[in-house]
């Protein structure tokens, strides 16, 4: 069981960052961008010769505040700290170069009984450091295992979550596969995401894993990719918002199938394995 009240008073860092072209270029470089040479589009994305483009999945990383949780202030476990689902809203296209704000604050905190776990919920805002103008905002459901039992809800979520987007039963409209590269969580920790889950072997293996895992965001990153070549035509300006439940890890080297359908609803899977690893998604192009 958690302690609430220490985990809502914990004090989330506001993160001032300074954004160029080359944190752009990483960051699509490590979600996959590139690996079509034939694919002038991609080049928009990685190309410093260019009008270089942010990938709007980039915003989970902007303002990114670190692993909080995993502070002796916020009393979580972290090896108890799992993420559930993640969603984007995009206001204005994110900077290729200039400075961000990224303010992070807990929005809700659910109690799923003793022995259960408690849910997280969080929200970031990423604002223009020059003009205050709103950029983007992420939230996130973080599940905190066996963390329940502490007795109600707080903040902004009295009551439960209201449930996933339901992805169509029939068929996808479309599917785009995309290959993930064996150093692709190693590449992808230069964002930000340090946490050795996703490099040591040996940390892999207590928490249950045979090998590293590929970072749940990248994999968010991916299916982004996938979206805006099936729908958009690599237009990172017409995405407005992206959610998705996380349902199991990739491991770095396999190819992600998005399934797609026209109404904006999509989940994704490891061709390897045929298992679903994001699910409940749903993309609004305006």
């Amino acid at each position: 069981m958690i302690d609430a009240e220490k985990l809502l008073k914990t004090e989330i860092p506001e993160i001032r960052q300074s954004v160029s072209k080359r944190d752009a270029i990483l960051y699509a470089l490590s979600v996959g961008f590139g690996q079509d040479p034939l694919d002038e589009r991609q080049l928009d994305f990685v190309d410093h010769h260019r009008d270089l483009t942010a990938v709007p999945s980039m915003a989970v990383v902007l303002g990114h505040p670190g692993f909080w949780l995993g502070r002796d202030d916020s009393g979580v476990d972290p090896k108890s700290v799992l993420h559930g689902e993640q969603q984007i809203e995009l206001l204005r296209p994110l900077p290729v170069d200039g400075q961000v704000i990224g303010r992070t604050r807990i929005t809700g905190l659910i109690d799923k009984g003793a022995g259960g776990a408690a849910l997280l919920l969080t929200e970031k805002r990423i604002v223009d450091a020059a003009t205050d103008d709103l950029l983007a905002v992420t939230r996130s459901t973080i599940f905190l295992r066996g963390g329940g039992g502490f007795g109600g809800s707080f903040g902004g979520a009295p009551g439960p979550l209201p449930p996933a987007h339901a992805v169509p039963e029939r068929a996808p409209d479309m599917v785009v596969d995309l290959a993930t590269r064996p150093e692709q969580a190693l590449l992808y920790r230069l964002n930000g995401d340090d946490n050795s889950l996703h490099a040591d072997p040996a940390v892999a293996r207590h928490a249950g894993f045979p090998r590293p895992i590929l970072h749940g965001l990248c994999s968010f990153g991916v299916a982004c990719h996938a979206l805006l070549r099936a729908l958009a035509d690599y237009r990172p300006d017409r995405l407005r918002r992206m959610s998705l439940r996380f349902s199991a890890p990739v491991f770095p080297g396999e190819t992600i199938r998005t399934e797609i359908w026209r109404d904006g609803s999509f989940r994704a899977r490891v061709v390897e394995r045929d298992a679903v690893v994001l699910n409940n998604g749903f993309v609004e192009f305006p």
